[in-house]
């Protein structure tokens, strides 16, 4: 795909429709902003995951020279117009099962810790894969936390000490997005943002789909944060976000601080409150994995992770 995109910076572009919205395109196109080149290159795999016989003959695992490559993709966008162009409309949703790497350990934690079954509240769900996150296992160390009889098993690259083997209870699961994706209906966009030479991400996304039945609601996060803050006796109330909590509007940000910080200074011992982060605070290496803990308002740095979930540094 890193080919791809060099071709589409320097080929000439054929005389068509999608050329033309692509090159009078407003605004910011790159990753910071609305990630055209992302669109484009997930509706050219929507299509070769739907069967396009031109571009499966110079995907992967088919190998060809650029120019072949260009000639397929150009007359693909010559004559799939309409779905391009409607496919690229809606702004990226990449739904990555294996941040599920973080948030295993973090209920092991959690369980280790309290003792209580866990509510979750995920901010920014998408299509709600993870969500499921006690549904999976992670497997490192010669060892498995998570599920006994997991729909699917995660190995990163794991650095660290490993976290305990309390196995967490889950006994309500609920998520928010702007743009919620139903992964029964929207299986192809959900895949679409994993690209061909990543056969691996595609079947654990593709196991997430088959275990996934929480329907993601849609609207602000934070509003929708709000009435789940009253605290319930008996349970330990998890909100947590992974690659979202950024991209929201920094009064958001600072509201949804608030609210949270607020209900944490009412939780107790038997109703607990957890704020889980794996976010993007700057630094060189992944994202920054932090943990926030009521009564007490404690701040864990549980470490670093990549991404997209492929090792994690672990000091929590």
């Amino acid at each position: 795909m890193g080919r791809l995109m060099r071709l589409c910076a320097t080929k000439d572009w054929p005389d068509c429709p999608i050329t033309t919205r692509i090159f009078a395109w407003k605004g910011d196109i790159s990753p910071r902003s609305q990630s055209v080149p992302l669109r484009v290159a997930s509706a050219l795999h929507a299509l070769r995951l739907k069967g396009h016989v031109a571009l499966a003959a110079v995907y992967p695992p088919n190998e060809v020279d650029d120019e072949t490559l260009w000639s397929a993709v150009s007359t693909t966008l010559m004559t799939e117009t309409d779905f391009i162009d409607d496919w690229i409309d809606s702004p990226p949703q990449t739904n990555e099962v294996r941040r599920s790497v973080t948030l295993i350990p973090v209920g092991h934690v959690l369980a280790h810790r309290y003792g209580l079954p866990i509510r979750m509240s995920e901010l920014g769900a998408s299509g709600g894969l993870n969500l499921h996150w006690d549904a999976y296992a992670l497997q490192t160390g010669g060892r498995q936390f998570g599920a006994t009889d997991p729909a699917l098993v995660l190995t990163p690259d794991w650095n660290g000490q490993l976290p305990p083997e309390t196995r967490p209870t889950v006994v309500e699961r609920a998520g928010v997005d702007l743009t919620p994706l139903d992964p029964a209906k929207d299986a192809l966009r959900l895949q679409s943002y994993l690209w061909p030479d990543q056969p691996q991400r595609l079947a654990l996304t593709g196991a997430a789909i088959a275990v996934t039945r929480t329907k993601v609601d849609k609207g602000d996060a934070i509003d929708w944060l709000e009435p789940r803050l009253t605290h319930q006796a008996g349970q330990l109330h998890l909100i947590y976000s992974t690659v979202a909590w950024q991209y929201f509007p920094a009064a958001k940000q600072e509201e949804g601080t608030k609210m949270i910080e607020a209900a944490g200074r009412s939780a107790t011992e038997q109703s607990p409150l957890a704020w889980f982060a794996m976010e993007n605070d700057g630094g060189k290496r992944g994202a920054a994995l932090t943990l926030r803990l009521w009564p007490g308002d404690l701040t864990l740095d549980l470490g670093r992770a990549d991404f997209h979930g492929r090792w994690v540094d672990w000091s929590g």
